[in-house]
Parts: C-alpha cells; structure tokens; sequence
C-alpha cells in the first residue's frame, strides 16, 4: 500500500487518503494519523489546544463503499484519543450521499467527522405526561 501523504493546510496537518482505501490498510492509516498527530502536537507551542486534522478524500478512486466509511470512522476514533479532530476535504456527492444512508451524516457529515453529543434515548422528558381528552378511544 502507498503511504498517505502528510501535508499541511494553514496550520493544520492533512492526511491525504491513498486511491484505494482497503481493509487491510486501515490500521495503517490509523497509526499514521496518529503518528502526524504527536508529531504535529510536538511542534507548536500550544499543544494543548485541540488540533483538526484535514482528511483529503478526492484521491479514493471509484464509488465510496463501506470500507471507506469505516476507515473515516476509525480515523476519527484514532483523532478523537489523542484530542484532536478530523474534517473532511474533497467529499465528493457519492461519499456524502453514502455517508448519509448509513446513518452517519451526524458523525461523518458536511462539517467533518466531529462526535456530537449522545445517542437519544427517544424518552419523554420527565414532567411531561400525554393529554387525554374525553371521549377519546382507549388503545
């Protein structure tokens, strides 16, 4: 597998996704990620302050397909426990469209690959109780 290439956006590090993203080369992008990460974090002056990391996806060849998808979510889990984030550039109309019927435009959506919040419960907040007028059927 070619290595993905690092590069550097304004600031913020770029992870250059190679034109075929396989199963086997997940882990692999993984590890660099977080190798580009320390790396990054090492070399300015305010490590502390959360790092976004730019994931170019206009080099996969082809259809998106779940591979893909499961790299960026890994790739995301990989940022998120070094406290970073990653954003995604290069998204073409396929991927996003992707993206969105597997449930994850949350997660993996237009604004990057940022975790939002906890899953819903669907529970009505306490306090709340159903009206019921009268006449209404039982059900």
């Amino acid at each position: 597998m070619v290595q993905p290439v690092p590069r550097s956006d304004g600031g913020s590090p770029v992870l250059v996704l190679p034109a075929r993203v396989t199963r086997e080369a997940v882990p692999v992008l993984c590890e660099r990620l977080r190798c580009l990460l320390v790396e990054h974090q090492g070399s300015t002056a305010t490590a502390a302050a959360p790092v976004t990391v730019v994931c170019d996806v206009s080099g996969p060849a082809g259809e998106p397909d779940a591979v893909l998808i499961d790299a960026l979510a890994r790739l995301q889990l990989t940022a998120r426990r070094q406290g970073a984030r990653v954003v995604l550039r290069g998204a073409g109309r396929p991927l996003r469209e992707l993206i969105a019927l597997v449930g994850l435009a949350g997660t993996l959506g237009p604004a990057g690959l940022q975790m939002r919040g906890q899953a819903e419960e669907r529970e009505e907040p306490l306090g709340v109780e159903e009206g019921v007028e009268p006449g209404d059927a039982a059900l």
